[in-house]
């Protein structure tokens, strides 16, 4: 494997433990999950599919980002997902609800929402990265091609 596939490597792998990490998370600890979903400032017919919505996506996202032809998809997703993520942190972060839910999993829910919003903002960056850096190798590999078709 060359340096640049290893620069786009790591962050890959760090969304994948993440994603994967919070999905199990959830699906292991089921039922705190659920109570958690229902503490949310949003209704309970919608904390109640989100509780297990949510940790599929996180699941199939960590999958997508784990093969190199659904990659793109998975960066897609993260960036999707992360940005709803990082929307409610704020929110609460600024006083926009009038309780502090959290359901998070594990480690991650220790932090404050100040570690969560900067946390948040990181791995978005992350999946940015990997979305330029998966068109700039595409589009290296099409001119690549093109040049030896001529």
């Amino acid at each position: 494997m060359d340096k640049p596939s290893q620069t786009a490597l790591v962050p890959t792998l760090i969304l994948i433990l993440v994603w994967a990490y919070t999905g199990l998370e959830k699906i292991i600890r089921f039922e705190q999950s659920r109570k958690a979903f229902h503490n949310q400032t949003f209704p309970g017919e919608l904390a109640e599919a989100l509780s297990y919505v949510v940790p599929g996506v996180e699941l199939v996202i960590a999958l997508l980002l784990l093969f190199s032809v659904t990659r793109w998809w998975g960066y897609v997703g993260s960036l999707l997902v992360l940005t709803v993520f990082i929307t409610y942190v704020g929110l609460i972060w600024l006083g926009a609800f009038p309780r502090i839910p959290c359901n998070c999993a594990g480690i991650i829910e220790s932090l404050g929402w100040a570690e969560h919003f900067v946390l948040n903002l990181g791995l978005i960056g992350l999946a940015v990265y990997g979305l330029w850096n998966s068109r700039t190798r595409d589009g290296m590999k099409i001119r690549k091609e093109s040049m030896y078709s001529a």
